[in-house]
């Protein structure tokens, strides 16, 4: 199920626990059964079908849903793919509405849910334009983890790119590998500074050369099994 692309491998088990699945017609319970070439495995009755597993790299821009689909009808990463991509895919992860950036999507759902668990810590950098001139001391807090929401962070690896002293600006890189919900606006807040515009320029080793705002292309085979190589898929 997870290959196919229906749910991560944790989801799957808990669509079986839960009698969505079906063998030959028969509603399995238990986790670990058997099934080979000749079985029919269904989800609720409709045929899983061995996809194709694709992955590709999205150069986000900004004003876009970090989802398959939105209830308030705006455009989302998966529409921006949708004219040339015939597998469903969707994003590993996500990016806030306003920020832009590197960003996964796959068909892949257990290569997606160990790219997101924090078990492998895969690096994410980011740049961020902030108010205020940022100052060493606070990226030394950074750098040690700061208080989010009652929990520290893990810490961070930054760097001040510039500052603009006339507007009262700064530019500065964070490179984080926890995934917590508008993790990099918070940390910045916490030292004292309001993200005005979020960039996210790499993912572990892949970034966003050759890849303009709004363009995307497949991983290469050796992208592939770089990623399979680090989240234990190809043991």
């Amino acid at each position: 199920m997870a290959e196919a692309g229906i749910a991560s491998r944790r989801k799957s088990e808990v669509l079986i626990a839960e009698g969505h699945v079906q063998v030959n017609g028969e509603t399995v319970t238990e986790q670990g059964i058997k099934v080979g070439i000749h079985d029919q495995v269904s989800v609720d009755g409709i045929p899983l079908n061995h996809a194709k597993l694709v992955y590709y790299l999205l150069n986000k821009p900004r004003g876009v849903i970090s989802s398959s689909k939105d209830d308030k009808g705006r455009k989302t990463v998966v529409d921006i793919l949708a004219e040339n991509v015939d597998a469903r895919v969707y994003p590993v992860g996500r990016l806030d509405y306003d920020t832009t950036g590197l960003l996964l999507l796959t068909n892949d759902g257990e290569m997606a849910n160990k790219l997101t668990h924090p078990r492998f810590e895969f690096e994410k950098t980011y740049v961020a334009k902030v108010q205020g001139i940022v100052k060493n001391e606070e990226m030394k807090q950074l750098r040690l983890g700061v208080k989010v929401e009652g929990r520290k962070t893990h810490p961070a690896k930054t760097k001040v790119l510039d500052t603009d002293t006339t507007k009262r600006t700064s530019l500065v890189e964070l490179t984080i590998h926890e995934g917590r919900n508008h993790q990099v606006k918070k940390m910045m807040k916490a030292v004292g500074h309001e993200v005005i515009k979020l960039h996210r320029e790499s993912y572990g080793f892949l970034t966003l050369q050759g890849v303009q705002s709004g363009e995307f292309r497949a991983l290469r085979t050796s992208e592939v099994m770089e990623l399979r190589k680090q989240t234990g898929l190809s043991e």
